[in-house]
């Protein structure tokens, strides 16, 4: 059940720590701290509460040499979790300390080597454009250096916002501009041997992420780490974010994601994994099928619903379908693993796959019969035995 019905793009693997991305491996789970890096402690216990939530690559700002000092504490504090360093303007000397504490480092581009934006409207002469080059290799190369020396993986971190001014005046306030701005940088890593590259091309207009990254992934075998920037909270920057990242994944698209709430980032984990459930990459809690209910429904069928819901939504595999009525339930639910199906004159019928196995059971006894048929079939757990919460208790959809 819940397998995915494409093939995942080939991508190279890149070890960050002790975790793999891409490769085929399973889509990791991130997302970033938001207190300031020399607040030691409180890092590393927003760091735990991350990774008790889910979280498996947690990323710590680092905009100066000071904080980025911090980060031998940090990681003291946090073994065993996938650490990155978010490396901002002027970022050579920052990066190649920060690459001796963490399992990678991330740079953006746009402000690696930092320009300042005179508004330029002509273009850019070739002799302009190797003169550019040149001074992000000399920037760059220390950094690959100490990368290799070390072990740690690189973040080619392409935003759409912080595009540099050559890109914007060559390539406009285009995905074009953001994949030529990441094939850069590859291209230099490239070439003095350096291959542990995770790729982002994160905007916050989701056409602008979802064309990026098609176009990058045509042309490079990179993983790549997926996500809409500057979503905002709620609902709306749930779905905006489910819209980019969801579709991506429908194609075969993405290695790894984050989920950017302006909200504690441990709200973060449980919608990465909703729609790594969803895409069928991941399985971390009871898959639940249900009809929206309607003139044929025999029961109360959100009610119903929520006591289904809390009596086996720990049983991480299995998928249980709730139908309201006989005439198309049956039908609907083909896929399930087990079916709550309503019947007429108060009764409802379960099935196990396309077979009914008991009907006309009284309603108000249906969960309690239900909890009976999945104990017999040897598939019951008691809630406290099956909570995941790591990488290593999922149940991972390949």
């Amino acid at each position: 059940m819940l397998e995915p019905h494409y093939s995942r793009r080939k991508t190279r693997p890149v070890m960050v720590g002790d975790l793999t991305i891409g490769g085929g491996h399973p889509i990791a789970v991130q997302s970033m701290v938001t207190e300031e890096t020399k607040n030691v402690q409180a890092v590393v216990e927003q760091i735990h509460a991350l990774r008790a939530a889910g979280c498996e690559i947690v990323r710590v700002t680092t905009p100066n040499l000071a904080e980025a000092q911090c980060l031998e504490e940090i990681r003291a504090k946090t073994p065993g979790v996938a650490l990155v360093a978010d490396v901002h303007h002027q970022g050579s000397a920052i990066a190649v300390e920060v690459a001796r504490h963490v399992d990678k480092v991330r740079i953006n581009p746009g402000l690696f080597v930092f320009r300042k934006r005179v508004q330029r409207t002509e273009e850019y002469s070739p002799e302009e454009h190797a003169e550019e080059l040149a001074a992000i290799e000399d920037a760059l190369v220390p950094v690959i250096e100490a990368c290799k020396k070390h072990g740690t993986a690189m973040r080619i971190g392409v935003n759409h916002g912080s595009l540099a001014e050559r890109m914007l005046v060559t390539h406009g306030d285009t995905p074009e501009g953001m994949v030529e701005s990441a094939l850069e940088y590859i291209r230099i890593c490239e070439k003095h041997d350096f291959h542990s590259i995770v790729v982002s091309l994160k905007a916050s207009r989701v056409p602008i992420m979802l064309a990026a990254n098609r176009m990058f992934a045509a042309k490079c075998d990179y993983p790549l780490h997926l996500g809409v920037t500057e979503a905002g909270d709620g609902q709306y920057a749930r779905v905006k974010s489910t819209a980019g990242i969801a579709t991506l994944l429908n194609e075969g698209i993405g290695d790894t994601i984050r989920v950017s709430l302006a909200e504690d980032p441990v709200n973060e984990i449980s919608v990465c994994y909703d729609i790594l459930q969803a895409t069928g990459h991941r399985r971390t809690k009871t898959e639940f099928i249900a009809c929206p209910s309607c003139g044929r429904t025999k029961f109360d069928l959100p009610s119903v619903f929520r006591e289904v819901k809390a009596a086996t939504g720990h049983l991480t595999g299995l998928d249980i379908a709730v139908m309201g009525c006989i005439v198309n339930g049956p039908g609907e639910m083909a896929d399930a693993h087990y079916g709550y199906v309503g019947q007429a004159g108060g009764k409802i019928a379960l099935y196990r796959g396309h077979e009914c196995v008991k009907n006309n059971i009284p309603q108000e006894k249906g969960v309690e019969e239900l909890i009976a048929l999945l104990k017999s079939d040897g598939v019951w757990v008691e809630p406290s035995e099956n909570r995941p919460n790591t990488r290593d208790e999922l149940r991972v959809v390949r």
